[in-house]
């Protein structure tokens, strides 16, 4: 299923709730540094996107993608394997982002999928105009790659505490590195993500050891 674009202009200026949105985007992790032109710029070329539980925003193996700031709800980060079993690499949240950056330096299919979680909205804009616009800002280029890099080496150190650690110091992790997001998150998805049991994770809850 695919997110709708509820306002075809795809203009944040007509958006009803367009002040809000500039707030939320001048307090993304990636574009707080912009100036108030480069904003503007920015804005320009932004599509407001509404999605609801479970739609799609980029599939897996595809070459079209784009660049995804968060601005209400959760999205994921998912692999699926060719037997239909999925991985969560991670979860994101207002004010973060998602991207694909990677893959298309490398000029490879994109190796995940990018999932809502909640119900959410998200500004978004083709890959090859965010590149284009870095290029015209580097105070943007710089602390975008460098927060791309750091979430490969979360995802690597997550995907590590998978083996290294039990069942408790798997959600112990998660609740002290993402406590805004420990409710927030079906039991569901984030049994999956710890690679536990939605079972397991009730458990361990009823008997207070988390």
């Amino acid at each position: 299923m695919q997110c709708v674009t509820l306002f075809p202009m795809s203009s944040i200026e007509n958006h009803p709730e367009k002040n809000i949105i500039r707030v939320q985007l001048r307090q993304n992790v990636v574009l707080k540094e912009l100036s108030e032109t480069a904003n503007a710029e920015l804005e320009s070329l932004l599509s407001v996107v509404e999605c609801n539980k479970g739609d799609y925003l980029l599939h897996q193996g595809v070459h079209e993608m784009e660049q995804y700031f968060i601005l209400d709800g959760v999205l994921k980060r998912v692999v699926t394997n060719s037997q239909a079993k999925e991985m969560i690499l991670r979860f994101a949240a207002e004010r973060d982002m998602e991207t694909s950056y990677a893959a298309w330096c490398l000029k490879t299919p994109t190796p995940y999928s990018i999932v809502s979680v909640t119900k959410a909205r998200v500004a978004k804009l083709p890959m090859p105009q965010w590149i284009a616009f870095m290029e015209q800002h580097p105070e943007v280029k710089k602390p975008f790659e460098y927060y791309v890099m750091n979430l490969m080496s979360e995802i690597m150190a997550h995907t590590i505490t998978l083996h290294l650690l039990d069942a408790p110091g798997r959600v112990h992790r998660f609740v002290r590195k993402h406590a805004e997001l420990f409710d927030r998150i079906p039991k569901k998805e984030l049994a999956a993500y710890l690679n536990l049991s939605a079972e397991t994770l009730s458990r361990l809850k009823q008997r207070g050891k988390i």
